[in-house]
């Protein structure tokens, strides 16, 4: 296993099959993937930044990298070692932005300092608890590219408060090398990201790179301490939330000894539908499985 670095400048915008690989590793690696700002660090003041942002250069992700041994078909194994955020961070809102962006008048742009060593942010005297996570991470899509700032199968922009510290994210891989990048972390945000932003920081993010044994998804799925995750993206929240049941059931329930209409009861018990975000192309849900379940059932995924 090699310990590897990769530089926020070798970034991209759109996740794609023709991205020309930053970076090759094998199996077991691990990575430390520096990342800009969402705005890739074109917010340096709180006055007159905003009208001049370049709107094509939103939302970069650091890589692509290519993983030595898998293959279109496999599923991707990504942990998240560590996500080490800048001691300050972006935020904004204005008229047209997200799910509030018909009521607002004004484009309010507001950087916020980080203290790292108590993890909290001081919001206009409000001390508001850090929650790093990751907003774009994924593989290249398997036909035509994605803007960074969609979600999908492939992973993207679905800005899940789950993608942080200590998790374990499965992909499905469309191309050889499966083509990985991520960026847009975030050093707190909560479900929704309602504004269209959360606190846009730079970051270093260590991972590491293995093949899923025993996980089949066409979906990205992660596991944390507190259980399973199953992501969906759609135009239709709705879908999206429908579709993560779906989904989660077929891939839980072959593992039990429950009949389908005995394991849909459980989930009605135990299951949780959550949402992301609100405020992408797609919209994207999750639904929760507690490690509980899968304990008493003896399912183990890796």
């Amino acid at each position: 296993m090699t310990h590897h670095k990769l530089s926020k400048d070798n970034l991209f915008y759109a996740m794609s099959k023709g991205n020309e690989a930053k970076l090759k590793v094998n199996l077991g690696d691990t990575v430390d993937i520096e990342t800009y700002d969402c705005f890739t660090g074109q917010i340096t003041s709180e006055e007159g930044a905003f009208g001049g942002l370049d709107w094509d250069k939103i939302n970069p992700a650091s890589g692509p990298v290519y993983i030595d041994g898998i293959k279109a078909g496999d599923v991707l194994k990504v942990t998240i070692n560590s996500i080490d955020i800048s001691a300050a961070g972006v935020m904004v809102a204005g008229p047209g932005l997200g799910v509030m962006g018909d009521v607002l008048n004004d484009t309010l742009v507001r950087i916020y300092d980080i203290d790292n060593d108590s993890n909290s942010v001081d919001f206009n005297g409000l001390s508001i608890p850090v929650n790093k996570m990751i907003g774009v991470i994924g593989v290249a899509p398997p036909d035509e590219p994605v803007n960074n700032g969609t979600p999908d199968t492939h992973g993207g922009n679905m800005d899940s408060l789950k993608m942080t510290e200590g998790i374990t994210l499965y992909l499905p891989v469309y191309h050889d090398g499966a083509l990985f990048g991520l960026g847009d972390v975030h050093a707190a945000m909560a479900d929704g990201e309602i504004s269209v932003s959360g606190l846009e920081v730079s970051a270093n993010v260590n991972v590491t790179f293995e093949k899923a044994q025993n996980l089949s998804t066409e979906h990205p799925v992660i596991i944390n301490d507190e259980g399973i995750y199953l992501n969906v993206s759609d135009e239709s929240l709705d879908t999206a939330v429908d579709v993560s049941v779906h989904k989660m059931a077929e891939l839980l329930q072959p593992k039990t000894d429950l009949s389908m209409e005995e394991f849909t009861m459980l989930m009605s018990l135990t299951g949780q539908t959550q949402i992301n975000q609100i405020v992408d192309p797609k919209k994207t849900a999750r639904y929760f499985v507690p490690q509980y379940i899968l304990d008493h059932y003896g399912i183990e995924l890796n």
